[in-house]
């Protein structure tokens, strides 16, 4: 057999490597599936929509960073990827860490030194393999200090070193590795400037699942607003805004991943016969404290007559029934949200949360809008 030329195998290595680091031939269309979606089960998933499913979610030990898996949750685990598996097609099944209610503290002490990291680090690695998980998803809402934001740039790389010395001892394939993030590179919450460390993202991670969404909600009652808005002519808090931002910031375009609601925001307004986006509201709506999944608005809208509008320049919707009022997402908007992402030649989108859609209306759209 004729030896490879060293300038012929390191372009072979090379290859090997991005392949191993979840490069992809198409787009990464992607969906959470909510643990506690009982009625929902993961066998009820049409793959032929998504190519990655994210179970939601898992929370490591707020002490020793490690996980801590009890037979329920095991059985959760286990007929989560067996489910999928047996699919066709069978999808990536993904782990994500954390969410939107888990103590941003806690990934705040656990990044915050090389042993605290690696404990953290290596339990996900057990998990995914014991499970047959293709990788892991980190939801860490928000880094919350510049000092965050370098930590998390030492746990991507520390986390990417770990998954390649594991797969080249196995003999597996390397754990896939993403995170969810801010819809822009830059967090302003709380007033506290940081930046996500794009570099570690480019280097360290398969792609990000940016949240384009929750603009607004239930944190600020004086008035209504676009949960998801693509444009807004007043405001920069807008997924284009957020697209956009995370380019200039020089993250690989293949590594940005928009994300989309399956949900609405609702709120309860001043006067009946001021509705539009930005009318003064008094509290939340209805739904669980303000929020409703796509496929309750749906039927809140035709049990309640709603009157349905289609907001040209923020490219969303929302319903008014009385003083009742929701901002959404619905296929229309979707198909145009797809059509932009793919004009920017980004990686893909993902949903919040697919037990929403069961249907599967917006979920078709997207992929269909995004063929491969």
């Amino acid at each position: 057999m004729e030896l490879l030329k060293p300038s012929t195998l390191f372009l072979v290595i090379l290859s090997l490597t991005m392949s191993s680091m979840g490069s992809t031939h198409g787009p990464n269309k992607g969906g959470y599936w909510p643990s506690w979606s009982i009625d929902f089960p993961p066998s009820s998933i049409d793959t032929t929509l998504f190519t990655h499913v994210y179970y939601a979610f898992l929370s490591p030990n707020n002490i020793t960073f490690k996980f801590e898996i009890d037979d329920h949750t095991a059985f959760m685990l286990k007929n989560f990827t067996t489910s999928l598996y047996k699919k066709t097609p069978p999808v990536k099944t993904m782990f994500s860490i954390g969410g939107g209610s888990f103590s941003s503290k806690t990934f705040s002490r656990m990044a915050l030194g090389h042993d605290s990291r690696k404990s953290f680090i290596l339990s996900t690695i057990e998990v995914a393999r014991k499970f047959e998980f293709d990788g892991v998803d980190l939801d860490w809402e928000f880094p919350q200090t510049p000092i965050d934001m370098v930590n998390f740039g030492h746990l991507l790389h520390e986390w990417r070193v770990a998954v390649k010395k594991e797969a080249k001892l196995t003999s597996k394939p390397q754990l896939l590795l993403s995170a969810a993030t801010y819809y822009k590179p830059e967090v302003t919450l709380d007033d506290i400037y940081r930046k996500y460390p794009v570099e570690s993202i480019n280097k360290n991670l398969d792609w990000i699942n940016a949240m384009c969404y929750d603009y607004h909600g239930s944190w600020d009652l004086s008035a209504t607003g676009t949960l998801a808005a693509l444009y807004d002519p007043n405001s920069n808090v807008t997924t284009s805004y957020g697209l956009q931002s995370w380019i200039k910031a020089k993250i690989h375009r293949d590594k940005l991943v928009m994300g989309l609601p399956l949900y609405g925001r609702t709120w309860q307004l001043k006067d009946p016969t001021l509705y539009g986006i930005g009318a003064p509201a008094i509290a939340v709506g209805p739904g669980n404290e303000g929020a409703m999944p796509y496929v309750e608005v749906q039927e809140f809208n035709a049990q309640n007559n709603a009157k349905v509008v289609f907001d040209e320049p923020t490219v969303s919707y929302y319903s008014v029934a009385g003083t009742s009022w929701i901002g959404y997402d619905d296929v229309r908007s979707v198909k145009l949200k797809v059509e932009y992402a793919r004009s920017l030649e980004i990686g893909g989108y993902f949903f919040w949360a697919i037990d929403g859609d069961q249907e599967w209306k917006i979920s078709r759209q997207a992929s269909e809008t995004w063929l491969d």
